[in-house]
This record gives structure tokens, C-alpha cells and sequence, in this order.
């Protein structure tokens, strides 16, 4: 690899101490995961790029081979070391014997959507209907409702069972107790030592639970709860005269809960999605085969499939019209139908982004002027034109380009603002959120290190700015001290073969605590680049001998990158990015994300 042998540890790639959006590139690798590259290469004859990756996220070289076959059999935790699990499963084991009517609430989200189809799913298969309610993210809100519980029980539900909301919702379970209706809480948010009552509380987040499983999404959560529940029916001799459910087939809905609501891919979590994905590609869930069409996903999918083309058209229906059609296509066994609710799906998510990019303009209008003016330690931005159900996108786009934590506000007539927020590593703003609630700031909130949810009058706007501040200004200095790109390994445009991409893809999925390799290419002439799409940056990166690269820069053409790219065709440049696989047509080839990029002529001999 091409570094700099300075006197930091972590060594200068390529000379690169400012690309194009302003970042160090340093090799990610310190002194002795580099040793520890080295024993994984010469122990398991991996190539030297793979066993960078895995020394690169402390994989230890006596566990190689567990790691790049991960199996649920061997990661899956006992059920019962979560507290209240084994009381849940019963009450709701009770429920199946006694052929009660189970109401299922879940989250608008996709993690709440998903959570709420595995559960469903699995009570399909043993002959026990359910009925789903996902509440309105604009009118109810998040979470449980008095309202809706009233509702549910005039209905006839004789137990409700709340996955990925429920563990603050006081109020809403005091009308439960008083209209009669039995309540099991299934659910993965960071809670206070006051819970609500319930008949039983799964969340391996709250402070009793010694379980060590709080990394889960919820729909992770409620797979754990289905293994109880199928254990417990199993104690009872339910199976006795008929087969039971496949849990291992329904670990597509676990997977792609798992990566869209970012949870660490480690240990079980890494596991679900490796698994998962391979039901996925089997296409068994009619609703994901409809959507996977939709979003014309090729060839084997990966979770880069999942968070950026299945994940947003799940959400849709939650951002900006019924908040029920995910849970819906992922629960329907009728293909015409979930063709249909794809589709649907696939018009509100253009619309999403409609809205998406003209509240994302007039956000970083908002963001730059307050930068400007005062260099805050969380960017606060709002109006009363936004959309509720997309304020989170917006957030996230603000984060990523001013690499700091960031909320954007819908605020309503009244001056009621719903806000979301999003983080950068090392800056806990669910904790921040939480105790801006306990000061009277904050109507309501919470939520986790790196995303939170707030509601707060504009008056308090400023107050709020100025808690953070004091709050977090201390770490996120420390988080934005030096803007750095860790890179994983170098390789040549015609060195990245489709035989190094299967090796590299072993060694994941990538994620959350499980980042995608970043490589770096020295030096390559760039022979074509162009915009397409919406303001993608196009690019084809010469390879020599005839042969080429394809690479794209998602929304780069309006940044310091695209602009780069745009201004260097048929001149050389240090690139920097990540591989994938391109299946078109059933052939595959190799194509490049860029992620930034540097002049060779101002990087260091």
C-alpha cells in the first residue's frame, strides 16, 4: 500500500492530507493490525487486501473462520436471558391456545414494519390471524395511542402486542388497563428506570436487562421472542399434530429491519443479515420479490440494496401517505396485490423525494447562514412549510454535508414543532434529547447515540441551540477535530477483479460498526465523467490496456467532488471509494463508488 511513514500511527495514504471535500486520508490500519494482517494472510491464505478488511474491524486470526461463516445456531443468545421474555411468551403463547384475537402495533418505520410482518407471519403459519395497526406518523404520532387502544378493543382484540414502540407509552397503557386490554411490549428504545404497566416488557435497552443483546433492532428483538414462543408452544405439546413455523425463513424480514434501522452489523446482528440475505434472494416473500422488481435490484442483493432502494420505498407510505402499506406488502401472500402496493409504494417515494429536495434546499439556506453567524455545536433548522414525515432525511443530508449533529423541525401554525435528528460518531444526541426533556425544554423526545426524535415549541428554539451547546460542544470538537477518510488497502482499476470482490463480500455484509472497505486508486486518468440521474456524477476510470472502470458519485455534482471529477476528464487523479458488483443481464462486473478524491499534484512525494 502506498503510504506516508510519518510519525502518526496511522499512516497518510497516497500523500492525501486534503481531498476534495477537505479530509486526511489515512490508512485505517494501525502498527499492530497490520501485524495482524499479515498472520490472517499467512494463517488462511486470504489475499492481503481481505485480511486488512478484517483486521481493520478486530477480527482476531483464531476467529477468521467463525467470522466469515457466521451461523445463527452458534451467536443466538437463550431467549430467556432477556428480562420478562419467558413472561411474554407465555401471556402471548395463552393468547394462541385460547384462540384469542392478537392485535399487533407496530412503528411506522421500517424496522416497526418489519417487526410487525415477522410477527404476523409467524402467527399466519400456525393458523392464528392477527391484525396489524401502524399508526399515522402525521396525525397520531409515534407510539401507542389512547385513541387507537380505545379502538382496538371495541374491535374485539383480546391482547395487544406492541413491536418497536411501547416502552414509554404511559398513558396510552393507563386507557389499556382501564378498557381491559392485556398488554405485551416488544421493543428495542432506550428507556428511563420507569417503565409502563404491562403485562410483560421485552427491551434488552432497559436498565434490568443484563442480557447484552441492547445492539438489536426491534425486529431482532422480536425474532429472539419468537424462538421463546415457539419454545414455550413446544413445552405445551401445540405441535404435536402439525409441523412448526420456519423461523430461518423469515430472516429476510430480519435482515432488512436490521440494516435500515442501522444497528451495529456485529455479532447476531451480522448473522441475521447474512442469512437473510440469502432468503432474500430466494424471493419466498412475495412483497419483497414486488419490490426488489420495483427498485430494479440485480443480481444477488446486498445491504446496500436494502438501506438505499428496498428501505426508502418501505418508508414512503410512513413519510407521506399510509403508513400501513409496508406492513401490508410484507404480509401479503398475493403477488398481484403486492405488485400493486409496490407500486404505489414506488410513486410515493418519488414524491418523498420531491419533497425531500425542496425542504433539503431551503435547510442548507438555514444551515449555512447560522454556520456563519455562529459555528453551532448542533444545527438546528425549521419552517413551517416542511413536511413532518421527511424532516429525518433532511437531517441526514445536513449532517453529512457540515459533519455535525443536526435537527430539522416541522413546525405546524401553532408553532408546534416535530423534529428529527441525526448524529455523527462519538456525540450521543438521544442522551442530549432526554435530559433536554427532564430540563422542560422539550415537550417530548428521545431516541438513540445517533438518531433522536423531538417535539418543541419555537420559542424554545434558542434555549435549545444553547443547552446542546453546553451539552455537546465538547464532543463533537473532539469528533470533528480532524476530518478523516480511513482507507482500508489500494488497488489498481484493473487489478479490482470480479474474483477480489467475491473474496472482499466474504468478509462482510458492511454496515453499522462493520464499514464498507474503503480503497484508495493512485493515480488514475479519469476518461469520461459526466452528469446523470439527480445530480449524479458519472465516471469511467481508465485501466489500461483498453480496459476500464465504471464509478459513480451519488449526489456529488453540485459538491467540491463532482466539481473535481467534472474538471479532470482525461487527466489523473487519486480516487478513493468503494467496490461492488454490477449484475446486468446475468453478467457481472465491477463498478466503483466514489467517496472523495485528491490532486495527485497536491499530495506529498
Amino acid at each position: 500500500m502506498l503510504i506516508d511513514r510519518g510519525e502518526s500511527e496511522r499512516r497518510l495514504v497516497l500523500g492525501v492530507r486534503k481531498s476534495a471535500l477537505g479530509r486526511t486520508w489515512r490508512e485505517r490500519l494501525n502498527a499492530e493490525q497490520s501485524a495482524q494482517a499479515l498472520a490472517i494472510t499467512q494463517r488462511y491464505d486470504l489475499p492481503d487486501i481481505v485480511a486488512r478488511i478484517l483486521a481493520g474491524r478486530d477480527v482476531p486470526a483464531d476467529a477468521v473462520e467463525r467470522f466469515l461463516d457466521p451461523t445463527i445456531k452458534d451467536l443466538l443468545p437463550d431467549p430467556s436471558t432477556l428480562t420478562d421474555m419467558d413472561g411474554a411468551a407465555a401471556r402471548v403463547a395463552d393468547a394462541v391456545c385460547r384462540n384469542e384475537r392478537i392485535a399487533i402495533f407496530g412503528d411506522y418505520d421500517v424496522d416497526g414494519a418489519t417487526s410487525s410482518a415477522l410477527l404476523s407471519r409467524y402467527l399466519g403459519a400456525l393458523g392464528v390471524g392477527s391484525r396489524i395497526y401502524i399508526p399515522d406518523r402525521i396525525i397520531e404520532g409515534y407510539g401507542p395511542n389512547g385513541p387507537a387502544v380505545e379502538a382496538l378493543k371495541a374491535e374485539g382484540v383480546d391482547l395487544l402486542v406492541c413491536v418497536d414502540c411501547g416502552s414509554t407509552s404511559f398513558d396510552a397503557f393507563e386507557t389499556a388497563g382501564r378498557v381491559g386490554l392485556p398488554v405485551v411490549v416488544i421493543d428495542h428504545h432506550q428507556v428511563g428506570e420507569t417503565l409502563p404497566p404491562v403485562e410483560a416488557l421485552v427491551n434488552p435497552n432497559r436498565q434490568d436487562d443484563l442480557s447484552g443483546q441492547g445492539h438489536l433492532a426491534a425486529v431482532g428483538v422480536t425474532f429472539l421472542f419468537l424462538v421463546a414462543l415457539n419454545r414455550e408452544l413446544r413445552r405445551r405439546g401445540y405441535f404435536v399434530n402439525g409441523s412448526q413455523p420456519d423461523l430461518l425463513a423469515l430472516l429476510d424480514l430480519v435482515a432488512v429491519g436490521t440494516v435500515c434501522d442501522v444497528v451495529p452489523l456485529q455479532g447476531l446482528n451480522r448473522a441475521f443479515v447474512m442469512r437473510g440475505l440469502q432468503v432474500l434472494h430466494r424471493r419466498l416473500n412475495p412483497g419483497f420479490a414486488a419490490l426488489g422488481d420495483t427498485a430494479r435490484v440485480q443480481g444477488k442483493p446486498t445491504p446496500y440494496h436494502l438501506g438505499f432502494l428496498i428501505g426508502p420505498r418501505i418508508n414512503a407510505g410512513g413519510r407521506i401517505g399510509d403508513a400501513a402499506l409496508g406492513a401490508r406488502l410484507l404480509t401479503t401472500g398475493d403477488i398481484d396485490e403486492a405488485r400493486d402496493i409496490a407500486a404505489t409504494l414506488e410513486r410515493l417515494n418519488q414524491e418523498r423525494q420531491a419533497v425531500e429536495a425542496t425542504m433539503l434546499e431551503e435547510g442548507e439556506a438555514q444551515a449555512f447562514a447560522r454556520m456563519e453567524a455562529e459555528d453551532p455545536a448542533v444545527l438546528l433548522t425549521g419552517s413551517a412549510g416542511w413536511h413532518p414525515g421527511v424532516v429525518g432525511l433532511v437531517a441526514s443530508r445536513l449532517k453529512e454535508r457540515h459533519r455535525r449533529p443536526t435537527f430539522a423541525i416541522a413546525y405546524d401554525e401553532t408553532g408546534k414543532g416535530i423534529g428529527s435528528g441525526r448524529s455523527i460518531p462519538g456525540v450521543d444526541l438521544g442522551r442530549a434529547v432526554r435530559a433536554a426533556v427532564e430540563a422542560g425544554i422539550l415537550e417530548k423526545g428521545g431516541g438513540h447515540a445517533m438518531a433522536a426524535g423531538l417535539t418543541v415549541r419555537k420559542e424554545k428554539e434558542a434555549e435549545l441551540s444553547a443547552f446542546f451547546a453546553e451539552a455537546l460542544a465538547g464532543d463533537v470538537a473532539a469528533a470533528t477535530t480532524e476530518h478523516e477518510l480511513a482507507v482500508d488497502g489500494a488497488v489498481t482499476a484493473s487489478g479490482a477483479t470480479i474474483d477480489l470482490l467475491h473474496k472482499i463480500e466474504s468478509a462482510g455484509p458492511y454496515g453499522a460498526a462493520h464499514p464498507e472497505p474503503v480503497l484508495a486508486m493512485p493515480s488514475h486518468r479519469i476518461s469520461y465523467a459526466d452528469v446523470v440521474g439527480n445530480g449524479h456524477v458519472r465516471v469511467t476510470i481508465a485501466a489500461g490496456a483498453g480496459d476500464s472502470l465504471k464509478a459513480i458519485a451519488f449526489k456529488a455534482a453540485d459538491t467540491p467532488l463532482g466539481q473535481l471529477l467534472l474538471s479532470r476528464r482525461g487527466q489523473p487523479l487519486h480516487l478513493a471509494g468503494s467496490l461492488s458488483i454490477d449484475t446486468w443481464r446475468g453478467a457481472e462486473r465491477v463498478q466503483m463508488r466514489l467517496i472523495d478524491a485528491a490532486d495527485p499534484a497536491l499530495s506529498r512525494a
